[in-house]
């Protein structure tokens, strides 16, 4: 089994952003927060019966979730990388108090819109095209950028995050990224969101 703490969002945030500026098209969100208290980690544990990479993370004391992902994927500053593709997962958490000043009525979308406004101010300009929806419990925010200095023959970037509400004072991002195709891509969120689990204090403990 393996550990990886949270860890400061910003240097993450500027490093994703100079790799999706070489990609036509990403899925990403915030590099990990700080840990509560700096202390609580994200395990993964690969089942080799099963062959399911088994996750989990503690938020606070009374406050974790976990999910299963296919085959094996190990533990990386950001997030989880698959061991038999190039797919990654970055975790992130934002609280409630960070988005206090956000006008939405719902806590997913104000996260939506606070991820919005950091990409936009880190890459300079607003997205040409935004797109919210909700599937599975999550809310999916995705924001496209077009601009002819970028490297791709579409001259596009685009950016995704699942978030997912844990508490009327949390939310989880998750964001996929180097999954081949949309399928894929589509399959692989679907069933990550069908096993999440968000749990209270008695099964934070066990």
């Amino acid at each position: 089994m393996g550990s990886m703490m949270w860890r400061g969002v910003w240097s993450g945030r500027l490093a994703l952003v100079a790799g999706l500026a070489m990609a036509p098209m990403a899925q990403a969100a915030n590099d990990p927060l700080d840990g509560v208290g700096g202390t609580e980690p994200i395990q993964a544990r690969f089942d080799a019966a099963t062959h399911q990479t088994q996750v989990s993370g503690r938020v606070a004391p009374d406050l974790c979730f976990s999910f299963a992902l296919p085959e094996e994927w190990r533990l990386t500053e950001a997030g989880l990388k698959a061991v038999v593709s190039n797919a990654d997962l970055s975790i992130a958490l934002r609280s409630a108090d960070e988005l206090r000043d956000m006008p939405q009525p719902d806590l997913a979308i104000r996260d939506a819109a606070a991820l919005q406004r950091d990409y936009e101010r880190m890459l300079g300009r607003p997205a040409q095209s935004v797109s919210l929806s909700s599937e599975a419990g999550a809310t999916r925010w995705s924001a496209t950028w077009i601009d002819a200095s970028l490297p791709a023959a579409s001259h596009a970037m685009t950016v995704e995050t699942l978030i997912v509400p844990l508490s009327s004072e949390w939310v989880l991002e998750l964001s996929l990224s180097g999954v081949e195709t949309r399928e894929a891509y589509d399959a692989l969120t679907w069933r990550l969101l069908a096993r999440l689990k968000v749990q209270g204090r008695a099964a934070c403990q066990s």
